[in-house]
């Protein structure tokens, strides 16, 4: 009898583990591109940027990217502004994301190399990162040729 009882408390462990599983949910809809809303958005992050509210330039900014993830400008914003909030890791995510709709803004691998070498010491990205501001910028920037050099000896 007492087998018994382990066995229906034991089932019943077992039924009461599986319903605290995580909550299945049906996929969310992708966002639509809108451009014109994004810009709005875009503008409504700069003013409260300008004005000193950080987080609500993130938030509208957040908005601008998921409507228009095309816009270097705002993504290289966006991206500033989580690095100043110490959320390196989203910031670089943002400037890849950047990086694959905008590859020939300069100014999206300077600020990914930036991060990825003074934050999260991947060097290896920053590397590749300020080699191609190098090449996109097409201006010789001494200092980042400097830095180049030392990452360069520093991976050897």
């Amino acid at each position: 009898m007492r087998s018994a009882g382990v066995l229906w408390a034991f089932l019943l462990m077992v039924f009461l583990a599986g319903c605290a599983g995580q909550e299945v949910r049906p996929p969310e809809e992708a966002v639509k591109s809108d451009p014109e809303k994004a810009a709005n958005f875009a503008k409504e992050g700069r003013k409260a940027f300008e004005e000193g509210r950080k987080g609500a330039a993130v938030q509208a900014w957040q908005k601008a990217v998921e409507l228009d993830p095309t816009n270097a400008v705002t993504v290289n914003n966006l991206a500033l502004v989580l690095k100043d909030q110490y959320r390196f890791t989203e910031a670089v995510r943002l400037l890849e994301t950047g990086i694959a709709h905008s590859p020939e803004v300069a100014e999206l691998h300077f600020n990914l190399a930036v991060i990825a070498e003074l934050y999260l010491l991947d060097l290896e990205t920053a590397l590749e990162h300020y080699n191609r501001y190098r090449e996109l910028s097409k201006a010789e920037d001494q200092e980042v040729s400097g830095w180049i050099a030392d990452l360069e000896r520093r991976l050897e």
